[in-house]
């Protein structure tokens, strides 16, 4: 099967040279690539990055030269990366075999009895600091930002942010030894 041939000219000498010699460019990535598909997506870049190339003004043979070497460079990158997608890939059928660490329903109850005793310990701090905590762990608001709305220095905020998650971890650890005395 045959290309259209284009009969329109390029406004650049650089461009032009691309348009008459793309099947070519495609052979040349597809040696490397090992798919006429992913060369014809790598000559697809090589023209998108020869629209922004700065106007070329030497010989047709320097100007084929150039486009050979803009194909292979970014046929080998391709093939480079396919090669680093399929080492750590594998079929969707192993996705679904791998077992979730911690996924047992005892381990579930486990996690979720944690975080309301978390959200238990929360209740028990004094307002400000709580706010200061949840603005900053969860919504991920700057601490100056947090000491601007509560008009304290951020210092200020970072101990009570600091004096929260000390109580969170007082609470979670005596929780935790309550529960593996459970166990026994």
């Amino acid at each position: 099967m045959t290309e259209p041939v284009s009969t329109s000219r390029c406004d650049s000498p650089l461009l032009q040279a691309f348009v008459d010699n793309r099947l070519i460019l495609v052979k040349i990535a597809a040696r490397i690539t090992g798919c006429r598909s992913r060369a014809e997506d790598v000559v697809q870049d090589a023209f998108f990055r020869l629209q922004s190339a700065p106007p070329i003004t030497s010989s047709i043979k320097a100007q084929l030269s150039y486009l050979f070497q803009i194909v292979r460079n970014l046929a080998i990158d391709h093939y480079r990366k396919q090669a680093l997608e399929q080492k750590y890939s594998g079929p969707e059928e192993e996705g679904l075999n791998v077992v979730i660490q911690g996924a047992s329903p005892e381990t579930s109850h486990i996690n979720f009895s944690t975080l309301e005793h978390i959200a238990d310990a929360l209740t028990e701090l004094p307002s400000r600091t709580r706010y200061a905590f949840e603005m900053y762990r969860l919504h991920g608001v700057p601490q100056k930002d947090i000491a601007k709305e509560l008009g304290v220095s951020p210092t200020l905020v970072n101990f009570m942010i600091r004096d929260a998650l000390v109580h969170c971890r007082k609470v979670s650890s005596s929780r935790r030894d309550v529960v593996i005395a459970g166990r026994r």
